[in-house]
């Protein structure tokens, strides 16, 4: 462990940390942990996985916060099913999160579509929707429509930590234990 790794060795410490890399996460597009890997239980069975955007970390109310297109497959997974996993990767502190969490689905974003940029704007909506067959690469229209914005807040229902440094940690914070934090074998 360097200096630089103390965050490592105290459960106080390394849980302020994560919240200081995930608040970076939302808002610096440069930072790894800007874009994790959301999991959820497929329609089908099994798992799905994609890629998001970090929008929103708020340590005091223990949320994350992405957005999507209400017309993409993951809102229709989450309604079935509000439970999910996110992924964090931090190769600089490496530095793994796992997030479990439990998912509200908000469409109410009023106020939220003034402050997107165009280019964002162009993520939600279009014809087909997301996800839709189509007959060449280029057979679909990005026409944006404000009512397709949907927030996912992000409820941490648990947080496993692990620490890939010259010695490894691990730890878990759970809601259930008030997120006091518990060290875990690595």
């Amino acid at each position: 462990m360097t200096a630089m790794d103390d965050w490592a060795n105290d459960l106080t410490k390394l849980w302020d940390f994560c919240w200081q890399k995930l608040g970076r996460g939302a808002a610096d597009a440069k930072s790894p942990l800007h874009r994790p890997v959301l999991a959820t239980v497929g329609l089908g069975g099994g798992a799905e996985a994609r890629t998001l955007v970090l929008r929103g970390a708020s340590p005091s109310a223990r949320t994350l916060e992405l957005h999507t297109d209400t017309a993409s497959t993951k809102v229709s997974e989450l309604r079935a099913t509000p439970l999910a996993s996110l992924l964090f990767w931090d190769p600089k502190s490496d530095l793994q999160l796992r997030a479990r969490v439990h998912v509200q689905i908000d469409e109410d974003t009023d106020g939220l579509w003034s402050r997107l940029s165009d280019g964002a704007r162009s993520n939600y909506g279009g014809t087909p929707p997301t996800g839709a067959p189509i007959l060449s690469p280029d057979a679909y229209d990005k026409t944006p429509q404000p009512d397709r914005l949907t927030r996912l807040v992000c409820h941490l229902q648990s947080l496993d930590v692990v620490h890939l440094g010259p010695e490894h940690r691990r730890a878990l914070y759970a809601r259930d234990a008030d997120f006091t934090g518990q060290w875990l074998a690595p």
